[in-house]
């Protein structure tokens, strides 16, 4: 079956999310500016197209800081630049973004998350109403477009910024929910849906679903897989390895881990949750080799594709025959299992850039 190629991404651990055992940390291991990167200089080396800069408000560093830093030390990868929209007003986004941007000679995405302010209480549908008017502002000043907008949530009357991106249009925005009005800003918005890991039935089900949604505005969109991987040079050695990184993890630990995530309750979390729970009986693997383990010690993606590198490689292919065209990965320690990656893996897969 003929593919396209497809975008390989990794994930840069800015969040305190790196260990060699789940729910033990380890000094050497929490985010730090050596560490995280020592981790996207190993993507660059391995050839990965693009590499997840998440944001956390309690945990691990300052993204946009860490993007600004690393810009100058990597020349080929895109960076994908987590923004919680909550946190920030659009008027300095803007300004970051085409700084950035220009910074990485145009290699800077987006990836938009519907968060509250620390400490505010808001429901999902205005919460997200105020993620689709910052999307929208943003996406109209970086294309040069003045912006007279009275919405809900913010009102302006205001020119673009001097300063542009490289090409002068704006970056490529990913986003992500399950929920109805997480999907419904995604259809309307993003370029790019992504999605936690799920069963290939349940993933065809929902982008399925995206398209439609999509094409009644006028709109298509790709679509991008966030999951772990453990790949090792045979099926028994990595499943050994996932077991290993469960083996010092109690459930009390695991369940404050969960807990103290700001997106603990939504529905993506709740989907992740139910697929452990519908593989409990089979040694934590809710089809074939994917392991559902992982979202014992972690909030949000909870579940890696496991197995030696041809399993790997082909659960890989059959998520793209679904329609996904992006994947971003992330393993345990997350520089260790790259190298693992970037060798087992990559060199089978024809990728490279998204466009759209």
């Amino acid at each position: 079956m003929a593919r396209n190629p497809v975008e390989v991404s990794w994930f840069s651990a800015l969040c305190d999310d790196d260990y060699e055992f789940l729910g033990q940390s380890e000094p050497a291991l929490q985010s730090s500016w050596e560490h995280c990167r020592n981790i996207a200089l190993t993507a660059e080396k391995n050839g990965f197209d693009n590499i997840l800069l998440p944001s956390g408000y309690q945990l691990g560093i300052d993204n946009t800081v860490f993007a600004a830093g690393i810009a100058g030390l990597t020349s080929r990868m895109r960076l994908l630049l987590a923004i919680r929209v909550g946190e920030m007003w659009p008027p300095q986004i803007v300004r970051q973004l085409a700084t950035l941007d220009r910074m990485m000679q145009g290699r800077l995405a987006v990836n938009f998350i519907s968060s509250e302010m620390p400490g505010e209480t808001m429901g999902s549908a205005p919460r997200y109403a105020r993620t689709l008017e910052a999307m929208e502002i943003l996406r109209a000043w970086m294309n040069g477009e003045t912006v007279k907008h009275q919405g809900e949530f913010y009102q302006f009357d205001l020119a673009p910024p001097r300063i542009t991106t490289q090409s002068g249009k704006s970056p490529y925005f990913y986003f992500g929910g399950l929920s109805e009005d997480a999907r419904e800003v995604a259809a309307k918005a993003a370029d790019v849906y992504l999605m936690w890991p799920d069963t290939l039935a349940n993933s065809k089900a929902v982008l399925d679903d995206m398209n439609a949604r999509a094409a009644k505005y006028g709109r298509t969109l790709k679509h991008g897989f966030r999951v772990h991987v453990v790949v090792r040079e045979t099926e028994a050695e990595a499943r050994e390895a996932a077991n290993r990184l469960l083996s010092k993890l109690d459930a009390a630990t695991g369940d404050a881990i969960r807990a103290k995530s700001l997106d603990a309750t939504s529905v993506g979390v709740r989907r992740q949750a139910e697929l452990r729970e519908a593989a409990s009986a089979n040694d934590g693997y809710v089809e074939d080799n994917l392991w559902t383990g992982i979202g014992r010690a972690r909030s949000g993606c909870g579940a890696a594709i496991v197995g030696d590198p041809d399993q790997v490689l082909a659960k890989i292919n059959a998520y793209r025959d679904v329609g996904f065209d992006a994947f971003i990965l992330s393993g345990y320690p997350h520089a260790t299992e790259c190298d693992l990656f970037g060798r087992y893996v990559l060199p089978k897969l024809d990728h490279g850039l998204l466009t759209i």
